[in-house]
């Protein structure tokens, strides 16, 4: 991300009124988690939130950085407190999202995950038809498609637009989407996550110590990171606009050489047509005049051989006074 970029910034202020220090009772607690704790009071354990701060700052740097790429973000909070925020903010960015349940291989068995997709949109294309009962053939088979599509739908609608694999996750619940966190790791994409004083950090690339059981604590992280991908995917807007002008331009400008070219190349070949015409009708000028001359030359020799000589014509005529004598 480069230095000069400005993110949707929070206080300390902000984090505390939306409870994001709570943490879990004391008993309830991972220790590799000692080192974002402030303390405890009355058998709870306070997240310090200064830390909170820089972590969130942290995650906001790779999230943006992932953003502007273009590449897309999987939400993933299946926990009652989160699933409406997840879900409100996953579909304003554009963003998939698992707000329900995750199925077991949704990363790492995507291929299968694809193949249930397309069969979801292909039940729904059906269905906006009317024609559910039509391809059904009956209506208990066109109720059991309608149940399958329902399941679908809930499981993975939130996928829909997902056509590979998510650049990375953003997970409200570490210990309860461990497998996703899991299947994450395995694959090697990066996960941000909300890290309560229960949960191990050491599995989360940028872990973000904070409350993860509070409606407010999760929309205050989550309306940060939203507004962060929002901002990051403006500007991917508008480098792939400018990107779209720079090429318009560049094909134009080639478009203007080819005709530039193609228009010189006609020219040359119309003058080299009218110098070849040139060439031809002098040449045919030429016979032209010489033909008159080679006919007229060989009639000199047919005249002097039809008039007699005067040698000729006297010859007779001294055999006729010889013979007299």
């Amino acid at each position: 991300m480069e230095n000069n970029v400005a993110l949707p910034t929070t206080s300390l202020q902000e984090l505390l009124d939306a409870g994001v220090h709570f943490g879990h009772q004391t008993k309830r607690w991972n220790p590799y988690m000692g080192k974002y704790i402030f303390g405890e009071r009355k058998g709870i354990y306070v997240i310090d939130l200064g830390k909170s701060l820089v972590s969130l700052r942290i995650a906001q740097k790779f999230v943006y950085d992932t953003a502007v790429r273009g590449r897309q973000l999987l939400f993933v909070g299946t926990k009652k407190q989160g699933q409406d925020i997840v879900k409100e903010t996953a579909e304003k960015l554009h963003q998939p999202y698992v707000i329900h349940r995750w199925l077991g291989g949704m990363l790492t068995n995507n291929s299968t995950i694809q193949g249930s997709i397309a069969r979801m949109k292909e039940l729904q294309a059906i269905e906006e038809k009317g024609e559910m009962d039509k391809v059904a053939g009956s209506k208990k088979e066109a109720a059991r498609m309608r149940r399958e599509l329902v399941k679908l739908q809930r499981n993975l609608g939130g996928m829909a637009n997902m056509d590979k694999l998510p650049a990375a996750l953003i997970v409200v619940d570490v210990v309860r989407e461990s497998i996703a966190v899991q299947e994450a790791r395995r694959l090697g994409i990066p996960v941000v996550a909300i890290v309560d004083t229960n949960a191990d950090p050491r599995i989360i690339d940028y872990p973000i110590p904070g409350n993860d059981d509070s409606l407010r604590s999760i929309g205050c992280i989550m309306n940060l990171l939203g507004e962060t991908i929002q901002h990051a995917s403006n500007e991917y807007a508008r480098i792939a606009a400018d990107e779209a002008r720079k090429r318009a331009a560049q094909e134009a400008e080639q478009a203007e050489k080819r005709k530039a070219a193609e228009a010189e190349r006609k020219a040359r070949q119309d003058a080299e047509k009218l110098k070849r015409d040139e060439v031809i009708k002098a040449a045919a000028a030429k016979l032209a005049a010489e033909g008159p001359k080679a006919e007229a030359a060989p009639e000199a020799p047919a005249a002097k051989a039809e008039a007699p000589t005067a040698t000729e014509e006297a010859a007779p005529a001294a055999e006729e006074t010889k013979s007299e004598g």
